[in-house]
């Protein structure tokens, strides 16, 4: 592995977005090395000898390979001193909750390789868009009845941005895609208008390489 950080990303993927986000609040520079998951680079030899899930993202710094984001993003978290959870051991379970209720409930049924299976089992786009739908937006209205045990400042969980955040943003990409409707959640809506103006989102936001 080179001095230099590298990041082994789909420009589309939520994951890798989460880590990107990171990776700019903390002011790395890093490479990028685009794993493109519709041609199936995930699947290769070389890609699975960086991670044996076949999954992205993957990040090579500080001498050391992570895989799966929210570990790389609590690693950059804990090294950089980013402040992504709550002092307090309460919220900050609380805080974790609001990430994992994303980054594990919601987006492991919507990745690729659960959407391409349901595509092959029942062929056709409107399948697909069905099955994002029916997973995204009741998480999503679990999430905003969460956020309501946070006081707005404006971000999930305080006044800076924070692990639930990361979250959040990739998510609504995706729900904006799929054409999920989450206009009426009032909490969500706050949230984004702030963390999607934030430096570090900006910078991170999607871009086919």
């Amino acid at each position: 592995m080179s001095d230099k950080p590298a990041l082994f990303d789909y420009w589309r993927s939520s994951a890798s977005y989460r880590v990107r986000i990171a990776l700019h609040l903390a002011g790395v520079d890093y490479d990028t090395v685009p794993v493109d998951l519709l041609a199936g680079s995930h699947k290769s030899e070389a890609h699975r000898h960086r991670n044996p899930q076949g999954l992205v993202s993957v990040l090579d710094i500080d001498g050391h390979r992570f895989t799966q984001s929210l570990a790389i993003i609590e690693y950059l978290d804990e090294t950089r001193r980013l402040g992504l959870l709550p002092e307090d051991p309460a919220r900050r379970a609380k805080a974790r909750a609001l990430a994992q209720a994303i980054a594990v409930d919601i987006h492991p049924v919507c990745n690729l390789n659960v959407v391409a299976h349901v595509n092959a089992l029942v062929p056709g786009d409107r399948v697909k868009a069905d099955w994002m739908v029916h997973f995204i937006r009741p998480g999503l209205e679990a999430f905003e009845v969460l956020l309501g045990g946070f006081e707005r400042r404006p971000f999930c969980t305080g006044a800076q941005l924070g692990l639930a955040d990361i979250c959040l943003v990739p998510q609504i990409y995706n729900a904006r895609r799929w054409g999920v409707v989450f206009d009426d959640l009032p909490r969500i809506a706050a949230v984004l208008r702030a963390a999607e103006a934030h430096p570090a989102v900006l910078a991170a936001f999607p871009m086919q390489h």
